[in-house]
């Protein structure tokens, strides 16, 4: 038995005057190709020569063991055609619209024979409908479960509960698992236990290893200034084998607006989960993050920006990033005591931020991730106020830094050469030779096509500036 590409049986070729060989049961195999295998009324016809009391053949067609359709008439070709390839007057040729039905082997067609004289009752097929009715069904399964997830995915993209955990109480300042409260340092401990009173934080995002960046509204005692501020702490803060340990505190600044939010709070520049990976990497310290906004409102559209500077008349932005955050930290966290704990990173005027804050303060910070920064202060609020400017001014600061031979500060300069403000390299490369001395120490990596965006920041911080400051650093410390 041969088939063709879609299984279909096809008769094996005879050169024309011989006649297909006999079936073995006595009979003449004489069903024509294309004919039903069932009769009309659904029950299955003999291909042996009787037909069943049901489903006679139609008018015009020749029954079994008429000349051209079941016995071959001598001189004829097989199938009912005659050697000139005419067909017998009984024989009705299969069409292209008639269906072409697979014939079984002769045996298996016997005992199908067998089977269906068994069955006394007309053979009924299950109603196409039923078929239908369950694929129908299936497919709509399949389509409610394929609409829940695109729904759920939707959902938690736009962060609507409950396929979010946004918004939920995060709980910072305890070890996992402590039920009584931390036991108190020894006296002499280089860490410090929270101090409340503890603030409120809400989930802003979840990262992929269960930390949480959180949210809270601090109201500065010292500045009178009341804005947001984002913290994120790394998963080894809820260690058990560091609950007794304090972390470093690195307060990081965005440039622009930085009014309402902080952009480093946001998961898509990776700044949270690098800080982790440098960690275990060997190049960074376990920081935890302080996020706040760096201005009272936005800058645009007539680019009024506060330097984080107290400028008079203005809200105390310095104050608050240099006194009222770190507080917030400490009352809390677990932190370091000294200076060697507390950092500040930033880009842009961020970045100029960060810098004034380590030079006019080194008793309390000790070190700054520099990107892209402007090196003198440059806001149209300083008009009228000479004197304050200047002592907000990072060349100042610095050259009076080394007249008091210190405290020591580590300043980690990044800059591309691609910057929109083609000052900005030539300005940080005067200002590193310039005050590369005495208490100031600096480091200066230069980005090779790196424009003036976080996105070319956070992964250069990890060739070289992150190592440069922890290695200075202390954390965790018990």
């Amino acid at each position: 038995m041969s088939h063709d590409s879609d299984g279909q049986y096809q008769p094996p070729y005879r050169p024309e005057g011989q006649y297909p060989q006999q079936p073995p049961y006595g009979q003449q195999q004489g069903r024509q190709q294309g004919q039903p295998q069932y009769a009309p009324q659904g029950r299955p016809q003999s291909p042996y020569g009787q037909q069943p009391p049901q489903g006679r053949p139609a008018q015009g067609q020749q029954p079994y063991g008429r000349p051209g359709y079941g016995q071959p008439q001598q001189g004829a070709g097989p199938y009912g055609q005659n050697g000139y390839g005419q067909q017998d007057p009984g024989y009705e040729a299969p069409t292209m619209q008639q269906p072409r039905y697979e014939q079984p082997p002769y045996q298996q067609q016997h005992q199908q024979e067998q089977q269906y004289d068994r069955y006394e009752p007309p053979y009924e097929e299950e109603p196409p409908r039923r078929k239908s009715k369950a694929k129908k069904w299936i497919i709509a399964g399949v389509s409610v479960l394929a609409l829940a997830g695109i729904a759920a995915g939707a959902m938690s993209y736009f962060e609507i509960p409950p396929f979010t955990d946004k918004g939920e109480a995060v709980s910072f300042g305890k070890p996992a698992g402590d039920k009584g409260g931390a036991a108190k340092p020894a006296a002499n401990s280089k860490m410090s236990m929270p101090t409340n009173p503890t603030a409120v934080f809400k989930n802003a995002s979840t990262l992929s290893d269960g930390t949480h960046v959180a949210v809270t509204e601090l109201d500065g005692k010292k500045s009178g200034f009341k804005g947001k501020v984002w913290v994120w702490a790394p998963k080894e803060y809820n260690d058990p084998k560091f609950a007794k340990s304090g972390f470093p505190v690195m307060i990081a600044l965005p440039g622009g607006a930085g009014y309402p939010v902080n952009y480093w709070m946001g998961t898509d520049l990776k700044l949270q989960s690098s800080i982790s990976q440098w960690y275990s990497e060997g190049k960074s310290k376990p920081f935890i993050l302080a996020m706040p906004v760096l201005n009272p409102q936005p800058d645009e559209p007539k680019a009024i920006y506060w330097d984080g500077s107290d400028i008079p008349g203005q809200p105390k932005m310095g104050t608050w990033l240099t006194d009222d955050v770190p507080d917030l930290m400490r009352e809390n966290f677990r932190t370091v005591k000294s200076r060697d704990g507390w950092a500040f990173m930033g880009s842009s005027t961020g970045g100029f931020s960060s810098l004034k804050a380590v030079l006019k303060y080194p008793e309390k910070f000790k070190a700054a991730i520099c990107s892209g920064p402007d090196i003198v202060p440059d806001s149209p609020l300083w008009v009228g106020h000479d004197k304050e400017k200047a002592e907000n001014n990072p060349e100042l600061l610095a050259k009076q830094l080394i007249d008091k031979k210190g405290p020591d500060v580590y300043l980690a300069f990044q800059v591309g050469d691609n910057e929109s403000n083609k000052k900005t390299l030539p300005d940080v490369q005067k200002f590193v030779a310039t005050y590369t001395k005495g208490p100031i120490h600096t480091s200066l990596r230069v980005i090779p096509g790196g424009q003036h965006n976080a996105k070319t920041y956070v992964p250069n911080m990890g060739l070289g500036p992150i190592e440069f400051i922890s290695k200075v650093m202390e954390g965790p410390v018990e």
